[in-house]
């Protein structure tokens, strides 16, 4: 399969099979992580690898116990660190400014960078991932669990395995719907019939509807999936971690 094709096929895998992810292999996914591009090649991430059965099940709740979090081979914590470079720059006699927002953001992208690049390196070796957005939902746990010190936050977690289910692959909005050529070109309410089409036409999503006493999809993401309250619950506890790792 060529790349093109590898990452036009890409779907999360939830569900492993038993069989496990040798070192030689996992080393590959790792120096495959870390040839990722990164700002001004400081490389301000780390990844925590948790393998044991008695590490996966402590990560669990701040997983909301989602059964791949514990039955893939290899749960991978990809965090925004400042910490290393901090420490070199203080043991070379250079004073480390990365105690603000600006860098967190910088981490932070640099940390989603080589998650996919991780994902690409196992789907090209046979393996399938998922990403687990939970993980800036609970960051202060998972900071705790992992031993993270100040200085370093997680941004996403990797389960990574070898496929026991082939899921269809998820709908995406038409190209014309996220490209703007030379300027963004806002959408008019037609547009957003013709490129949200799809989408509201999948009979998995009108059962959504039926299931949640909903008159549209669009309700089901803002009152069911994603209200409001709780993101604004998970942005304070985010924002108060930030404040205690050190980035505010």
């Amino acid at each position: 399969m060529t790349t093109q094709n590898l990452l036009e096929n890409h779907r999360s895998i939830r569900k492993y099979s038993s069989k496990n992810i040798d070192q030689e292999r996992l080393e590959k996914l790792l120096t495959a992580g870390i040839r990722a591009s990164n700002t001004g090649n400081m490389q301000l991430y780390s990844i925590v690898v948790t393998q044991g059965e008695d590490e996966k099940k402590a990560l669990a709740p701040a997983h909301f116990y989602q059964p791949m979090a514990t039955e893939a081979p290899l749960v991978l914590t990809i965090c925004a660190d400042v910490n290393r470079f901090s420490i070199w720059c203080k043991e070379r006699k250079a004073e480390p400014g990365f105690d603000n927002f600006q860098s967190f953001i910088t981490a932070a992208i640099d940390a989603v960078i080589v998650a996919q690049n991780i994902v690409i390196s196992a789907e090209a070796m046979g393996m399938g991932a998922c990403y687990l957005g939970t993980t800036l939902y609970t960051a202060d746990k998972i900071i705790e669990i992992l031993n993270l010190p100040r200085g370093v936050i997680p941004i996403t977690t990797l389960t990574i395995g070898y496929p026991a289910e082939t899921p269809e692959l998820t709908e995406r909005l038409p190209l014309e719907a996220v490209v703007h050529y030379e300027k963004y070109n806002n959408y008019t309410p037609a547009k957003i019939d013709e490129y949200f089409e799809e989408k509201e036409s999948i009979e998995e999503y009108k059962e959504f509807i039926k299931q949640n006493n909903k008159e549209t999809l669009a309700q089901v993401f803002t009152d069911v999936r994603y209200p409001k309250e709780s993101s604004v619950k998970f942005s304070e506890v985010l924002l108060e971690t930030l404040k205690k790792q050190g980035f505010l």
